[in-house]
């Protein structure tokens, strides 16, 4: 098992890589599915330029070996009564990092937490009512978890949701 994951890594396949190889056609499929999750096979299968057989067995693969996790839907957080949001970067005490983890994943409010190197330990990103709510999430709950250190609060005013982010296609 990794540091964070709850479950086991997949095994590595037979080039020693943990990663599936994907080709072109399944970069496809996942960006369909990304931009409309709730794609039907055959819309997905025109879009993509293969068969309805062709792209449900893709799709099942690519969930079979966990490249495909779920299905969501995405949240408008200002709409959904969250319209404060911050990256906050929390600096831990040495070793702590398993324990500070788990109650961190407990807490509301926390949309995205993720382990990095550098200057501090951890960045998150926090969506709360307002600022009062956001207040009390770091300096009460935040700061009260055993092994944290201190925090810094950056206040986000304006964000690009993913699915409006441009990418380059892969060719």
């Amino acid at each position: 098992m990794d540091q964070l994951s709850p479950e086991p890594p997949p095994p590595p396949g037979p080039d020693g890589r943990s990663a599936a190889p994907l080709d072109d056609l399944d970069h496809a499929i996942i960006r369909e599915l990304r931009a409309d999750g709730r794609l039907s096979m055959r819309a997905l299968a025109e879009r993509v330029s293969v068969s309805r057989s062709n792209a449900y067995a893709r799709v099942e693969r690519l969930v079979a070996e966990g490249v495909i996790t779920g299905f969501t839907a995405r949240v408008d957080p200002v709409r959904a009564g969250l319209g404060t949001a911050a990256y906050v970067l929390v600096n831990i005490e040495q070793n702590s990092w398993r324990k500070v983890s788990a109650q961190l994943r407990k807490m509301a409010h926390i949309e995205h937490l993720a382990f990095v190197g550098g200057d501090v330990d951890l960045v998150m990103l926090v969506r709360t009512p307002d600022n009062a709510s956001l207040r009390d999430v770091v300096l009460a709950r935040i700061h009260a978890v055993e092994g944290v250190r201190a925090t810094r609060t950056w206040l986000i005013f304006d964000e690009t949701p993913p699915e409006e982010l441009r990418h380059e296609e892969r060719s």
